[in-house]
């Protein structure tokens, strides 16, 4: 079954976007080419989604995507979560994020993130330095300079001089600043417009929003990627999610992330494991009840209800990121069922 509805005529958008409770979608979705897409989004509004948000790893940039989206589904909100802060310049990403905003008027918010290492200094050569600072620094000068002000100034972390849009956009966009532990949560309270959680359960967002709303951060968005797999099969969400987690929670910001929400017995196997350079061992060693808490899985009804629990604990964005169900990994799957396959997954994690 593939998901569709009419081409919406009209961008009068953000009014029906932002009615009522939000729940976004991770995009682009993987298995289809993203030119393929375009029937698939177009039928999201219907489906009940609001928001769109992308992400930059390896795959597609943060904005390509979304400028598709926001010509698409004019109903929809859209996000980047995340774009790095070390690897593009100010202006750069302050003109890629007035371009978007422009494009999608009142509907595009700018998420940002430290980032990891590897993103930024293996993969775009550039030095992974004071994350905190650089986060601080890049959402102080976009915070002017996309509200059309003439920037001047020496960050701590680097200088801009005589800079100013040239293409302000009429609704200056929301930016936030993607946050782990306090002192990230708390400069995302005072100084952005709200957090983007990741890699953390439903009762962990508890923790996170006490800690941000202590901040001043109440009554700011706080969006969340929710990592999903929509089957009904637990051995492959369990091998999938375990395999995720041993990759992404030994970086070490990730590492100390889960040591604050009280995993340090539950994960210290795979740490050990991950350091002594035994991968396998690391990834078998997850528990599944850390696997079943950070990973949503289960029948449509099961993963609809995992994911509003994240909305009851304070997440005002829920944004699951569907993982491959085994449908969409048969080999011997053509290409229209694994389209039907990945659409089939859509509807499952839509709000229903």
């Amino acid at each position: 079954m593939t998901p569709t509805a009419a081409t919406p005529d009209s961008a009068d958008s953000a009014d029906s976007a932002s009615a009522g409770p939000r729940w976004g979608l991770t995009f682009p979705l993987d298995g289809i080419p993203l030119a393929d897409q375009r029937r698939l989004v177009e039928a999201l509004p219907d489906l009940g989604f609001t928001d769109l948000w992308s992400m930059e790893t390896a795959g597609a940039d943060a904005f390509t995507p979304l400028a598709l989206a926001s010509v698409w589904a004019p109903q929809l909100n859209l996000g980047t979560a995340i774009v790095p802060v070390h690897t593009r310049g100010p202006a750069l990403l302050a003109m890629q994020a007035a371009a978007l905003a422009e494009a999608a008027p009142g509907r595009f918010s700018l998420g940002l993130g430290a980032s990891s290492p590897v993103i930024v200094q293996d993969w775009n050569a550039v030095p992974f330095e004071q994350p905190f600072q650089r986060s601080r620094d890049m959402v102080r000068f976009l915070k002017s300079a996309l509200a059309g002000e003439k920037v001047d100034t020496e960050y701590e972390t680097f200088a801009v001089r005589r800079f100013r849009l040239e293409r302000v956009p009429a609704q200056t966009p929301p930016v936030l600043l993607a946050a782990l532990r306090p002192g990230m949560l708390r400069l995302a309270a005072q100084e952005a417009d709200g957090t983007i959680l990741n890699w953390l359960s439903a009762e962990d967002v508890t923790t996170a929003v006490r800690e941000f709303d202590a901040a001043g951060g109440t009554g700011k968005t706080v969006a969340a990627r929710i990592f999903t797999c929509p089957t009904t099969d637990a051995d492959h969400a369990r091998a999938l999610g375990r395999r995720l987690i041993a990759g992404y929670l030994t970086v070490p910001a990730y590492a100390a992330f889960h040591r604050w929400l009280g995993r340090e017995d539950q994960l210290k196997p795979m740490w050990d494991a991950w350091a002594a350079g035994d991968r396998k061992g690391a990834a078998a060693s997850v528990p599944d009840e850390v696997v079943d808490a950070l990973i949503v899985h289960g029948a449509p009804g099961q993963v609809r209800e995992q994911i509003r629990r994240y909305a009851e604990n304070g997440v005002t964005v829920p944004v699951p990121a569907i993982l491959p169900t085994p449908e969409m990994l048969d080999p011997d799957a053509s290409a229209r069922d694994r389209r039907q396959a990945v659409a089939a997954a859509v509807l499952a994690v839509s709000p229903g």
